[in-house]
């Protein structure tokens, strides 16, 4: 069973690779950002309110992310395997996932940190074109990041359950890495 946490700063390639690897594993891509802006662009109360951080480009509390992800965590598809994409972003949403997957009786393999230098994100943000993608908003984005989710490298290197993997080279190459990570994790 694969059950992975994709950390890393937003542009790295979190999202494409959990596609890619969900996809290839039959397993879910749980992404707290799909989510959110499903949300946002549906209008709901939770969407309206994530919007207002997401258009400062600040993280979204975590008392609107908890109930997402552990709905989501508890839905029969996921017995099988999932690969978490945007969570968790902070050492306490890190805690409570601990939790909660002790409550689900479930395990993750190992956190995977995409690591990509700063230019290359700003780089690649600007050129998918997103409303909220601005080079000032970006690069806040990047320091929010810094401040409040690298911590998280600690907190799972600290378990030896931290693996970091090169995202600043081709898809493809990833992907392999990736696979291969995925293949030593379960053996």
């Amino acid at each position: 069973m694969t059950k992975l946490l994709f950390l890393g700063p937003p542009g790295a390639g979190k999202g494409t690779q959990a596609k890619i690897l969900a996809e290839s594993c039959q397993i879910p891509h749980i992404s707290t950002g799909d989510i959110l802006r499903e949300a946002t662009a549906k209008g709901t109360p939770l969407g309206q309110q994530a919007k207002s951080y997401m258009d400062r480009g600040e993280l979204v509390p975590d008392s609107l992310i908890l109930d997402l992800v552990r709905d989501r965590l508890s839905q029969p598809d996921t017995v099988s395997g999932w690969i978490l994409d945007g969570f968790p972003r902070n050492v306490s949403q890190a805690k409570f996932l601990d939790d909660l997957l002790q409550d689900l009786n479930q395990v993750y393999n190992c956190a995977v940190n995409l690591d990509v230098p700063d230019e290359v994100l700003v780089s690649r943000m600007l050129g998918r074109g997103r409303a909220d993608d601005n080079e000032e908003t970006i690069r806040r984005r990047l320091e929010v990041y810094r401040e409040q989710t690298t911590p998280l490298i600690d907190f799972y290197s600290q378990r030896d359950s931290l693996v970091s993997v090169d995202g600043d080279r081709p898809i493809s190459e990833i992907t392999a890495a990736l696979k291969d990570l995925m293949t030593q994790s379960q053996s």
